[in-house]
């Protein structure tokens, strides 16, 4: 069942914990992007399983465990990070004020999770890295389509949508541009990867899913 659409209380605010930190720490990192570009990109981008030998002598990076987070830390450029910032502020506001900072943080951490095991495997072997928190903030954005379904999303603040139409638009063409690959250097199905589960957590949280949560979860 929908949730109501959101009425904000007293303890809401416009900057969460959550978002701030996140929004903070990306900046700081982008930051440190301007001056060690190519070092963050050779450790902490997401680099595929699988790089064939002969490819690591012309690209120096290589998979490692902690790049499944720490690549979406890092952005290709001052538009690629403003765009992810302001959709996560815009849709998670809302989300983390309604959830709490603790259940939000869990919520995005495994959407990023998602998307970068995605994207691992479509780009096995291939040696291209992958940096951005574009699968994270989809994972949220679906999460405000399936929580706010009927609020109305402004398309250039002046084309009224709702928020579930947006959301099943952004998805069908992520879908699209992924299997026909018709968007060079943009990581669809890191994306889709991230909303899938989104999803999958809220239908877990909702007891939609053959696994139940139990009490403490639902308590978060």
């Amino acid at each position: 069942m929908a949730r109501r659409v959101y009425r904000p209380t007293a303890r809401s605010s416009a900057f969460p914990p959550v978002i701030k930190n996140l929004l903070i720490i990306n900046g700081l990192v982008f930051m440190a992007q301007l001056t060690m570009g190519g070092f963050l990109r050779e450790f902490f981008a997401l680099w595929p399983v699988g790089t064939p030998t002969e490819a690591l002598s012309r690209f120096s990076g290589q998979f490692w465990p902690w790049q499944i987070v720490t690549y979406a830390f890092l952005h290709g450029g001052l538009g690629h990070l403003f765009f992810n910032m302001f959709m996560l502020w815009m849709f998670g506001i809302q989300i983390e004020n309604e959830w709490g900072s603790r259940r939000f943080g869990v919520f995005y951490l495994l959407c990023v999770l998602g998307a970068g095991l995605t994207q691992l495997l479509v780009l096995w072997g291939r040696p291209t890295p992958t940096v951005g928190a574009s699968g994270g903030v989809f994972g949220v954005m679906l999460a405000f389509g399936m929580m706010y379904p009927n609020r109305p999303i402004y398309i250039y603040f002046l084309f009224p949508i709702k928020a579930k139409w947006l959301i099943v638009g952004l998805i069908a063409l992520e879908l699209f541009a992924g299997f026909s690959g018709s968007q060079s250097g943009v990581a669809n199905f890191a994306h889709l990867g991230g909303a899938a589960v989104g999803y999958l957590l809220i239908q877990y949280w909702r007891g939609k899913l053959p696994v139940k949560p139990d009490q403490r979860a639902l308590r978060w």
